[in-house]
């Protein structure tokens, strides 16, 4: 059985990783355009491959598990065992139900989105119910 790394991007110790990703972007102009002059010129380009590096690590961490739930107030993504996953908004989910171990997720619009939960732990299952749960007016049901 297997785990799902959960991102919530609500979280209030997230706070850091703007000034992270502005300083990474700095550097990227930096490195572009030459603000800041440095005495070694090889230092423009190590600092700018170091901001190339803190970009790609925050844009790629979805990336870094086999199964990813990233979710804020407006939506959620659920990546399980899948490259992209389905990126879904809460406003948009009519009916959420478990059938054994197939979360299925109607949307207003009739679209059903079917995701295989067989290889994932009973506690993340349930984990991802319930923020499912809590951000939507979904009426959900548990089947067996």
């Amino acid at each position: 059985m297997k785990k799902i790394h959960f991102g919530n991007l609500n979280k209030k110790g997230r706070w850091i990783l703007l000034p992270l990703i502005l300083i990474g972007l700095f550097l990227i102009i930096n490195g572009a355009f030459n603000f800041i002059e440095f005495a070694n010129p090889k230092m423009n380009k190590y600092l700018n491959a170091i901001g190339y590096l803190i970009v790609f690590g925050f844009s790629t961490q979805m990336f870094w598990y086999q199964n990813y739930v990233q979710w804020n107030k407006r939506g959620i993504l659920i990546r399980i065992k899948s490259f992209f996953g389905k990126n879904i908004k809460f406003k948009e989910i009519k009916l959420c139900e478990l059938n054994g171990k197939k979360l299925i997720i109607t949307e207003t619009y009739g679209n059903k989105i079917e995701i295989d939960l067989s290889h994932i732990i009973e506690s993340d299952v349930e984990k991802l119910m319930n923020i499912i749960n809590k951000n939507t007016i979904a009426n959900s049901v548990y089947s067996s």
